[in-house]
This record gives structure tokens, C-alpha cells and sequence, in this order.
């Protein structure tokens, strides 16, 4: 809430006091009102002084915006952080990775997020350079709502047909042969996707195109491509209700929206032909043996390991390189070193994975080139 300006409260001084000595049939002479008028003035001092600091305090504000995939993790920093340095208020917009970058080169918010890191020609575009700083990380699953059914198994090949329509209900022979022992329905398979440009949808699809020719050569790789089959749902959000709102839809999102749901997730068959469940411990598995380049930008685009779980990803906060407010910018480097440090305890209660200690130091020494 807003506070109104201080000289405001001044004007509610003076007329405390003038009562105070109308009162008094306008006379200081005695020790009694002439001790209650200078208690009242020195209260309303107080009082002002103090207002003025709070408004101040207040005052400086960090808008962020972008991925819908960290989300709930980064309003969760905000609020736990505001609870730290009162003075600093972090206002996050879950817009989606597209928006997220389009708002950041357009230089209208402080910082921006995406869980496809910035491409080079993207980065030509920021005016104050850009800085991007790995801030969590997670797994994207497919979720599905079939009512009496549950640990679905499927195939590499079976994902890509999914999103290219090839296979259309849930009884197809191929996931069949895949789940002996489930009894699946003769029941059309409804595909949800995402509308909106995507982070989530760059991961996805550079899994699906790395497994798949065929979904390479006609969807492919980017924030936003288009499906042969489907409907879509804005932000994880969205994909979420579609889901949840249509029995027979399978859609992808990330895992924390997915567990905070209660929506199934299937199990997806990894490169060394191993069926891995969706959890915090899968998704460490996968991202324990990536290496970050100097720039920090990777993905695990089909990892190797017999444990990794096959789609998961950092996600990353973008920064400019170079701030023109100093205030804003010490404000915005304290935020961000308490989300690499402190603000990691709370990923895992969300579906999130902490940051391996090596990441956490690259992500550092990224954050003190920001000027």
C-alpha cells in the first residue's frame, strides 16, 4: 500500500498542535501545556521521521520477468527474501520464457528469465549487454489424465508419434507392448501444448528432435513451434488445467506443476533404454555430470546415464552487464546472490533441484562482471 507524502503528516502535526493550544486559551505559560505541547511536537516528528524512512525503504522495486517453468520458486524468493531485506520488494511475472526475452532486450524490466538461454544473436540485441546467470534447475514430464491408470511407461518412439499424431489412443499396440500389465482404454489420446513462445517448449522439443528425425525434419527445435496435433494452453499454467480438465489429454510441463496437481507422470525411456520415473533424484542424476562452458549455457539434450531421467534443463535469470542506477543494481546482485545461496533450500520442497555447489560458484563469478 501506498503511503502518502510526508509533508502531509506535517500538516496533521501542525493541527494537533494548534488544537493542543486553543485548548489552552492560547497560552504557554504554564508548565503542563507547555510540557504537552512539546510532547505532541516531538511525537509528530517521530512520527514523520519514521514515515519518511518507511516510504523511502519502500521504494526500491525489482520487476522481473519470463519462464512460467521456475515460477513458483522465484515469487517464493521473492516473498523469503523481502523477509531478509525489507527494504528490497522483487515483483516476478510469469509471462513466459518468450515474453520473458523479448521484455529483457526491450530493456523494460530489471531482470528477465528463460529457460532457453539467450542465442548470440538474441544477446546482439541488449543495448547493456546481457549476463546469464543459471538459477535452478528441473525436469519437464509428460503428464497425462486417465482416470484408474497410473505408471504409464513410454517409449522414445512413442513420445515423438504422440506429439506428431501418430499415435492417437491411449490402447496404440506400441504403448501396449511397453505396459503388459496395465489395462489402458480404447480412449483418443488429446495432446496440450504450449501456445505461448516457451522455454519449456525449446527443451521439449530438442529432446524430441534428438530422438526422432522424423519430429525434427517436421516440428523441430524453438520456444515456439507448430504441432501437427493438439490444443494449446497458455504458460505451464495452462498446459496444467488442459489436463486436468479433459480425461485422455497428455500435455508436457514442468514437474513441480505436475506433483502440485497430483497429475500422473509417465515414465520415459532414457538413452541406455532404461524407464525412469520423474523426481528430484532422477533429475540430480541427469544434471550431476553436465559440464558448464564458459558462457554457462547447456543442455542435457539426450543424457547418457542408465538413471538420468531424458528432459530436464537449468533455467536462467538474465542480467544486464551494465546498470545505470547503483541503488537498483546493489539491490538486484544482493537478491540474486541470496537465491544462489540461501533461496536454494527451498527449490526441492517445490520440484526444483538445487544447484550442484560447482554451478553455484560459475553462477557467481557470472554475477560479478554485472556493473
Amino acid at each position: 500500500m501506498a503511503l502518502a507524502p510526508t509533508h502531509s503528516f506535517n500538516g496533521v502535526c501542525y493541527a494537533i498542535v494548534t488544537n493542543l493550544i486553543l485548548a489552552h486559551g492560547k497560552c504557554l505559560s504554564s508548565l503542563t501545556t507547555y510540557m504537552k505541547f512539546t510532547s505532541s511536537l516531538a511525537l509528530c516528528l517521530s512520527i514523520t521521521t519514521s514515515l519518511a524512512f518507511v516510504t523511502t525503504g519502500r521504494a526500491q522495486q525489482i520487476s522481473g520477468a519470463g519462464a512460467t517453468f521456475p515460477a513458483p520458486l522465484y515469487q517464493r524468493w521473492g516473498v523469503e527474501f523481502n523477509k531478509v531485506q525489507p527494504g528490497i520488494q522483487v515483483n516476478y511475472q510469469s509471462v513466459g520464457s518468450g515474453a520473458g526475452v523479448k521484455n529483457f532486450i526491450q530493456g523494460v524490466v530489471v531482470f528477465g528469465a528463460s529457460d532457453a538461454a539467450m542465442s548470440d544473436e538474441e544477446i546482439a540485441k541488449v543495448a547493456a549487454g546481457a549476463v546469464m546467470i543459471p538459477a535452478t534447475a528441473g525436469e519437464i514430464v509428460f503428464a497425462y489424465n486417465l482416470p484408474g491408470v497410473s505408471g504409464i511407461k513410454l517409449t522414445r518412439e512413442v513420445m515423438a508419434g504422440i506429439y506428431l499424431g501418430e499415435v492417437k489412443k491411449w490402447n496404440d499396440p506400441a504403448i501396449v507392448k511397453a505396459n503388459p500389465d496395465l489395462k489402458l482404454p480404447n480412449m483418443p489420446i488429446q495432446v496440450a501444448y504450449r501456445s505461448d513462445g516457451s522455454g519449456t517448449t525449446y527443451v521439449f522439443t530438442q529432446h524430441l528432435s534428438e530422438i526422432s528425425d522424423k519430429f525434427d525434419d517436421e516440428v523441430g527445435t524453438d520456444k515456439s513451434v507448430t504441432f501437427p496435433v493438439g490444443v494449446g494452453g497458455k504458460g505451464n499454467e495452462g498446459v496444467t488445467a488442459l489436463i486436468k480438465q479433459s480425461p485422455g489429454t497428455v500435455g508436457y510441463v514442468e514437474y513441480g506443476y505436475a506433483k502440485d496437481n497430483g497429475l500422473s507422470m509417465a515414465s520415459l525411456q532414457n538413452k541406455s533404454g532404461n524407464f525412469i520415473a520423474p523426481d528430484i533424484a532422477s533429475a540430480r542424476s541427469t544434471l550431476s555430470n553436465v559440464q558448464l562452458p564458459e558462457n554457462l549455457r547447456v543442455w542435457p539434450v539426450d543424457p547418457e546415464g542408465a538413471n538420468d531421467y531424458p528432459i530436464a534443463s537449468f533455467t536462467w535469470l538474465l542480467l544486464y552487464k551494465k546498470y545505470s542506477d547503483p541503488a537498483k543494481l546493489k539491490a538486484l546482485k544482493e537478491f540474486v546472490t541470496w537465491s544462489l545461496t540461501d533461496g536454494q533450500s527451498f527449490s526441492e520442497s517445490l520440484g526444483y533441484v538445487p544447484l550442484p555447489e560447482a554451478v553455484v560458484e560459475k553462477a557467481k563469478a557470472a554475477l560479478a562482471t554485472v556493473q
